[in-house]
């Protein structure tokens, strides 16, 4: 009902900058919270970034002043802007969102497929 897709994974040196972008499209209603999770290998998936429907903005403490969430409601997309890239950045990137299908009048959460990150040192 709802699918989200990811782009903008790809291979940097330390120190630089990549832009992830996700769009969810299908029949939704409204989306509520999306955000950006990674995972690493060997490691737990977390929660990178936030972003309420109204603008609202959470970070992971590793990221704060280097990546910034950001959102276009309009057209149903969240961007990554990941400025001063680590190695210890490298990880899968999944996009997340809280919709709401015109078929439901529940919010439920919708997964990317996930987009590849690796910085070199």
């Amino acid at each position: 009902q709802v699918q989200l897709v990811e782009s903008g994974g790809d291979l940097v040196q330390a120190g630089g900058s990549l832009r992830l972008s996700c769009t969810a499209s299908g029949r939704i209603f409204s989306i509520d919270g999306m955000g950006w999770y990674r995972q690493a290998p060997g490691k737990a998936r977390e929660l990178v970034a936030a972003i309420t429907s109204g603008g609202i903005t959470n970070y992971v403490e590793s990221v704060k002043g280097r990546f910034t969430i950001s959102r276009d409601n309009a057209k149903n997309k969240v961007y990554l802007q990941m400025n001063s890239l680590k190695p210890e950045d490298t990880a899968v990137y999944y996009c997340n969102a809280r919709a709401r299908p015109s078929s439901d009048f529940r919010y439920h959460d919708y997964w990317g497929q996930g987009t590849q990150v690796t910085v070199s040192s």
